[in-house]
């Protein structure tokens, strides 16, 4: 999975629908301009922006310089520039039929300029209901044969809000392009951390043989956001936690944690161990869910040492709301590997901290030697994987501290790769756009995975329906409702915090022959 010299990569040109958007403008433009500096893009390559406002080639030239920072110099003025004289603007509504000839020309016309040999992308950053219908209209147009020359078409979440719509939009995807040119986009899977999870388990003696039910007493799996719904009242409305982030970005991260090793390293042989994990989630009855899937609303609290409104007073959102914009799950893994080890999974916004985290807590040694008292005082044997803000892995085991009395502490071993200058790790999107561009899709979920993760989430979403469970508030600010802790002491464990549990919350105390 390593990343490709621009001279084997093929000619291309991209072709962003919905080019006017946030995403273009915070995350593709940057990417982009951050892979052209790098030297990391094709030769031969242009892009077009495709949307529905007036605007001109030189205003989205200047807009993207702008958005990736060239103007700033923060990416390499001449090779970030060179690539946005290649940027064209076409200007179109999705479901006009007479505009698919038309675009078709100007690529046809750009083709020859740049001898991008009809290689395309095709990135849908537009709402869902048009992922059909310009599938659909590039299909007719013959602009997606993959015949000869390849197409390649990367849709964005969320991918469909049920099975039911998930099945239909897939249907209506797969009608103009095989499995093979669809790439579903996950951002979390392109995050540095995530692919360096699978060599940390795999490349290491050290951990491979104690990742099961033997060693492991459990793992949490926690995502916190701050922030609150930024503007996107109207579509958290319709999606919520449990539809926004567990349904993709958490169910990835249980996967790769829970995951066999691959027969091998092609994106297949990956995903194949990824499907046999989802297929593997302990069917629960209604009764069985309500207790183990909790699920909360931020109120109003203080974020940062400020006041913030609580989620029902956010522009575009029912005052009386019953979304949830926490939610916090107890999984079992009916496998050899993982049998009796609850993973927990968490996440909300409005929480203390921003931060995403695998934490692997080590089973105790038997109730001997230093065991034998106070046992409940030594630390917990952890490794933790820090997805973001800072990347890393963390490990913490007992050690005796120095001096004359034989006081054990824990101690921890931090390995952070994002830490240092002029160590930054590519953005998410850096990484997965040069992927598509290679036609490597082991960072792309493929549909079996989708389609099992939302018979797992319509399983927990008419649970809530139908038992009307209750939806906690808690206040912004705080780690969540008071359910969640709940869920975690009937197995008698707890959450540990992001970051704070790096740091021993257990005494450390002095043993019998002290």
């Amino acid at each position: 999975m390593s990343m490709t010299p621009s001279s084997e990569l093929d000619p291309c040109i991209l072709v962003i629908f919905g080019a006017t958007g946030d995403l273009t403008q915070r995350k593709l433009y940057p990417a982009l301009a951050s892979l052209a500096s790098a030297g990391r893009l094709p030769d031969s390559f242009a892009v077009v922006a495709v949307g529905r406002r007036d605007k001109t080639d030189g205003m989205v030239r200047q807009e993207a310089n702008r958005a990736a920072g060239v103007d700033a110099g923060k990416v390499n003025v001449d090779r970030a520039g060179k690539l946005f004289q290649r940027l064209h603007y076409f200007k179109m509504d999705f479901d006009d039929t007479a505009a698919y000839p038309r675009l078709r020309g100007l690529l046809e016309r750009l083709d020859e300029e740049y001898h991008t040999g009809g290689n395309r992308i095709y990135f849908l950053a537009v709402a869902p209901h048009y992922f059909g219908t310009i599938a659909a209209h590039l299909h007719s147009q013959g602009m997606a044969a993959n015949t000869g020359p390849w197409q390649r078409v990367v849709v964005e979440k969320p991918f469909g809000r049920n099975l039911v719509s998930a099945r239909q939009l897939n249907q209506r995807l797969t009608q103009a392009f095989s499995e093979k040119q669809v790439y579903r986009i996950d951002h979390y899977l392109g995050k540095e951390m995530l692919q360096n999870l699978m060599v940390i388990r795999f490349a290491n003696t050290l951990f491979e043989p104690l990742w099961n039910s033997r060693y492991i007493e459990e793992v949490q799996i926690s995502v916190s956001e701050t922030v609150g719904v930024e503007g996107r009242g109207a579509y958290y409305e319709e999606a919520g936690a449990l539809r926004d982030m567990v349904q993709n970005h958490m169910l990835q991260l249980l996967t790769l944690t829970a995951m066999e090793p691959p027969a091998a390293l092609d994106a297949d042989s990956i995903r194949d161990e990824k499907v046999k994990v989802l297929r593997s989630i302990r069917p629960s009855s209604l009764e069985e869910l309500a207790s183990s899937a909790i699920r909360g609303q931020y109120g109003r609290g203080m974020i940062d040492g400020r006041p913030v409104v609580g989620y029902r007073q956010e522009e575009r959102v029912d005052a009386a709301s019953q979304t949830e914009t926490y939610v916090a799950l107890k999984v079992h893994i009916d496998s050899f590997r993982w049998s009796g080890v609850p993973f927990y999974l968490r996440t909300g916004k409005r929480l203390p901290v921003r931060s995403a985290e695998i934490i692997i807590r080590f089973r105790e040694q038997p109730g001997v030697l230093y065991f034998r008292q106070k046992h409940d005082m030594l630390g917990p044997n952890l490794l933790v994987i820090k997805i973001q803000p800072e990347e890393g892995v963390f490990l913490q085991f007992n050690a005796k501290q120095p001096g004359t009395q034989s006081t054990i502490v824990p101690v921890k071993m931090d390995y952070c790769q994002n830490c240092h200058a002029g160590l930054n790790s590519p953005e998410a999107y850096e990484r997965l756009l040069a992927d598509v561009m290679r036609g490597d899709s082991t960072l792309f979920t493929r549909w079996d995975e989708v389609e099992y993760a939302w018979n797992f989430i319509d399983q927990i979403a008419l649970m809530w329906e139908k038992s009307e469970a209750k939806l906690e508030l808690y206040p912004a600010g705080s780690w969540g409702p008071l359910g969640a802790d709940r869920l975690l002491h009937a197995n008698g464990h707890k959450w540990l915090l992001p970051f704070q549990c790096l740091l021993s919350e257990r005494p450390s105390y002095s043993s019998p022959d002290g």
